[in-house]
């Protein structure tokens, strides 16, 4: 192995670590959603505002990064990925740290200004570890990397909702400590953990990728036509899975799908998130260079391996589980059909995400619950690929496009809370049918908006 192989290895782990902390953080906010709607008699669009809150901050900070690289230069290029880092961490450790007045005020206000301060540090992650990422090897590897990055990312979600959900309706939950009050010990846990990511980056080696090239400030990135597409299909994609995860609680609540307590449901969230974990290691390992025999197996066994993991943290029932199975075959199937192509296997896997919430939304029990679990199955490739063809070739302006790609985001914001108004209003399980525009555009996007095309 050469030097720079092995550095960016040891590059790439660090990076992971980073990946599986704003998973973690971000997929709490499916807990935060159920328990901030009993604590402060919550609407369902109201609840939803939570999403609203952290998602926007992505849209605030992008926009703000995308004018100051248009006026001053790429910020990026100029303080280098690692400051970034290191800026976007210590922003989300203060956001943890703000979720301690905001419950001694008793204030859902103040609770959502915590979490934004949080999504403005994760905005600045966003921007620069995924680029960053994509950079660290071959280009034809790069949704490959990113897909391995993303499996750690789905591995702190899929944790993330077991975890929380116990410290915060269970463990801190009690008569000394009542209300808003059980968030506080945890959060201030998280933050933590946050400042111990800046520190560890801040004395980590990481390879230097510097806007040598003079910088231009003009939206070129936005003539490259994958770009511009790539932009709406990030909204769409986000806006589709938050607003399915957010959701989630109160739907396997339902008498008529699973009547399950918060705490119970929390543990069940961890398959939706968990799908997402597994279908991103096997999208890692689809998207490789290795000779497809030996591809498929290893898929194969990483993919029960991985199962295993999500039921020992879970701990539920295998009478129950084994639906679950049934999808992940045919998950794994459908890998081999996209034939290790990004946009093939985008296109497929929102085709698949479509028939599954239509499953979902018509259907009750068992069949109706795992439909809508499975989804997090068909979401895993999806970032990374969307965003690998997305960027594809824009060279020194892939900062540029990568803001832009982060900004849209916003999507994790506005499809909840959507969805929460038509679950006031129409029940939260006919609420499905908002997700569904957002699979179809992604099967236009895998099928032709990817393409590259640059306008003169």
């Amino acid at each position: 192995m050469t030097e720079q192989n092995r550095s960016y290895t040891s590059s790439l782990a660090t990076l992971t670590m980073l990946f599986f902390m704003w998973g973690f953080i971000t997929s709490i906010n499916d807990i935060l959603i159920p328990f901030l709607k009993g604590v402060f008699e919550l609407s369902h669009f109201q609840a939803n505002m939570v999403q609203f809150a952290f998602f926007g901050a992505y849209f605030v900070v992008s926009l703000l990064y995308f004018v100051l690289s248009l006026t001053t230069g790429d910020p990026i290029a100029k303080i280098g990925y690692k400051n970034g880092i290191i800026i976007g961490l210590l922003l989300s450790a203060t956001g943890c740290f703000l979720f301690y007045p905001s419950a001694q005020y008793h204030s859902f206000t103040f609770f959502l200004s915590a979490l934004a301060c949080i999504g403005f540090g994760l905005t600045l992650l966003q921007i620069a570890a995924n680029p960053y990422v994509a950079m660290l090897g071959k280009p034809e590897t790069a949704s490959s990397r990113l897909n391995l990055a993303q499996g750690f990312n789905s591995f702190g979600t899929t944790i993330g909702p077991v975890i929380g959900g116990y410290l915060i309706f269970k463990f801190f939950l009690t008569d000394v400590n009542p209300g808003a009050n059980s968030v506080k010990t945890p959060y201030i846990i998280f933050g933590v953990m946050f400042l111990l990511l800046a520190v560890i980056m801040k004395f980590a080696h990481l390879p230097l990728f510097t806007g040598g090239e003079k910088i231009e400030r003009k939206p070129i990135a936005l003539k490259h036509s994958n770009l511009f597409w790539g932009m709406f299909a990030i909204f769409f994609y986000v806006g589709a899975e938050v607003s399915i995860g957010s959701n989630l609680i109160a739907f396997l609540g339902l008498p008529s799908i699973g009547g399950f307590t918060e705490v119970e449901a929390s543990k069940y969230v961890a398959y939706y998130w968990g799908g997402a974990m597994i279908g991103r290691f096997l999208g890692s390992i689809s998207l490789s260079e290795m000779k497809a025999a030996k591809k498929y197996s290893i898929m194969f066994v990483v993919g029960l391996a991985l199962f295993v993991v999500i039921f020992l943290i879970t701990k539920a029932d295998i009478t129950n589980v084994w639906y679950y199975l049934l999808f992940m075959a045919v998950n794994y199937l459908v890998f081999i059909l996209g034939k290790s192509l990004p946009a093939r296997t985008l296109t497929i896997f929102s085709f698949s995400s479509i028939i599954l919430l239509l499953i979902g939304l018509f259907t009750n029990g068992k069949v109706a619950m795992w439909s809508i679990l499975a989804i997090g199955l068909f979401n895993s490739i999806m970032w990374s690929n969307i965003f690998t063809l997305a960027i594809d070739g824009l060279d020194k302006y892939t900062s540029q496009g990568s803001s832009l790609l982060v900004m849209m985001i916003v999507g994790g914001a506005i499809l909840p809370l959507m969805q929460g108004l038509f679950a006031d209003i129409i029940g939260v399980q006919y609420s499905l049918f908002v997700p569904l525009f957002g699979y179809a555009y992604l099967i236009f996007y895998g099928l032709y908006g990817y393409k590259k095309r640059v306008k003169a």
